[in-house]
């Protein structure tokens, strides 16, 4: 059986490891889309997000299983990644479209 702080433990480490990996996608999924874009959307610039996710993924790791200030750190990671699936994310996929093509027909409750 575990012991309460075990078990705190294996839960701190899967909470860093879902965040971190979160952290990884908004990464990958910014450095997918052109620079124009970014502006196209009205967002801040892709070499801003990119320094920014890219920090995150480096503190996200840094704080893998720690506890105290260092999950604080990962905490902030954490929402520097969700601001940009949040908002930006969602900013950038309606200017080039869900396939990628631009072409999508769009109505007044989203595609059709």
């Amino acid at each position: 059986m575990f012991a309460l702080g075990s078990l705190q433990a294996v839960v701190t480490l899967l909470l860093s490891l879902l965040a971190f990996a979160a952290e990884v996608f908004a990464l990958v999924d910014g450095l997918r889309y052109r620079p124009e874009v970014y502006l196209a959307a009205g967002k801040r610039t892709k070499k801003f997000w990119t320094i920014v996710l890219g920090v995150a993924v480096v503190l996200g790791f840094v704080s893998i299983g720690g506890g105290g200030r260092i999950f604080s750190i990962g905490l902030i990671a954490f929402v520097a990644a969700a601001i940009y699936l949040a908002d930006v994310r969602p900013a950038l996929r309606s200017m080039v479209g869900r396939g990628g093509s631009g072409n999508q027909h769009m109505g007044p409750y989203g595609p059709w």
